[in-house]
């Protein structure tokens, strides 16, 4: 068995195993981290040797805590980092680089709509019908878009939405409300078979989902991080939250969107969303213009120019071809978008 795992920020680790009755045999760790001193290695391969092959990614890396030389220091390395590629191998997962990726990259759509259409493309990946894809959006109105189990009076001040032309929506994951306007927003989905992430935990998903992203800002002059459990951060504030739904049907997919501040309007959204001060004092600050920093003012470069180059950087990556919503889907969406994102039931379903 062979899994794979760029820990987050760091570098890649490889590991190859097989069983016997139950516990793990012939493990061989390698990868392109840094590691002193050289008996460190053998010493991680001798630790997980005869590991229950149950043991989870933490019990793991506690056993290699236990058996490594004084002195060692790991770089781009962590030992339960060795423990999610060694899950990962268990579970048979699959690598970015198994897949052809599909961009879908078109003009702007009502906000209900993108609601819809993040789900049938995910069922449509997850039915094996798509491959997995990178939904670049493009907004047509603006929107706060609440997460799947928010109250919609305690998230959003209707009086003030409305006089601000903006709609609210509700999408399928959790999560907390997103302030959308046009061009001051960039966001993303990413639907993908559920094989990419077996062997993590659902905390580690979400990083792993975003490691592409971190790069590609940080080749723009962004030293960006993720912070557990869906926000990515800059030591200037919040630039995005990340949410996730799995979808079951076939073989299974994870939705992973993303909503980035390009620009904001502080004072509009302070206005439209229910901002509490527990929310704000556990980002550890004290307003809401403080907890966003951003793109815009971060990068220096046109929206459109920060959206090429986080396209490019996937493609780089991974390989990517252009391609789009088909008929069928986008028919399927619309109806969807009409009888359930778009209807005040749904909207309101948590009061």
């Amino acid at each position: 068995m062979h899994g794979e795992y760029k820990v987050p920020g760091g570098k890649l680790v490889v590991v190859d195993l097989d069983t016997e009755d139950g516990v793990l045999r012939r493990v061989r760790v390698g990868g392109d981290f840094f590691l002193e001193p050289d008996e460190a290695l053998p010493a991680i391969d001798r630790a997980l040797e005869g590991a229950p092959a149950d043991t989870d990614a933490s019990g793991l890396g506690a056993r290699i805590d236990a058996a490594l030389p004084p002195g060692t220091q790991m770089f781009g390395l962590t030992a339960e980092g060795i423990g999610v590629a060694v899950r990962r191998a268990l579970a048979h997962a699959t690598d970015w680089t198994d897949y052809d990726w599909q961009l879908v990259h078109e003009g702007p759509q009502p906000p209900a709509l993108h609601m819809a259409l993040d789900e049938v493309l995910t069922g449509e990946v997850a039915a094996g019908r798509r491959p997995p894809t990178l939904r670049v959006w493009e907004w047509g109105a603006p929107a706060v878009v609440i997460g799947s189990f928010q109250s919609l009076r305690n998230e959003v001040d209707a009086e003030a939405a409305e006089r601000h032309g903006i709609t609210v929506v509700r999408r399928i994951s959790g999560g907390g409300a997103m302030f959308i306007e046009p061009g001051n927003t960039i966001t993303y989905s990413l639907s993908v078979p559920d094989a990419l992430v077996q062997g993590l935990s659902f905390t580690d998903s979400y990083a792993y989902l975003d490691d592409w992203v971190l790069g590609a800002l940080g080749d723009m002059g962004v030293k960006a991080w993720y912070q557990p459990l869906n926000d990515i951060a800059t030591e200037s504030g919040k630039i995005a939250g990340a949410a996730q739904k799995r979808l079951a049907g076939g073989k299974g997919a994870v939705l992973h969107h993303v909503t980035m501040a390009y620009d904001i309007d502080a004072d509009k959204m302070t206005e439209v969303l229910r901002i509490g001060r527990e929310k704000l004092s556990d980002k550890g600050t004290g307003s809401a213009r403080k907890r966003v920093d951003p793109l815009r003012r971060q990068t220096g470069l046109p929206r459109a120019t920060v959206i090429e180059r986080m396209i490019g950087s996937f493609r780089e990556r991974y390989g990517l071809s252009e391609g789009g919503v088909s008929g069928d889907e986008m028919a399927r969406a619309r109806e969807l978008a009409r009888t359930k994102f778009g209807s005040p039931e749904w909207t309101a379903r948590v009061p």
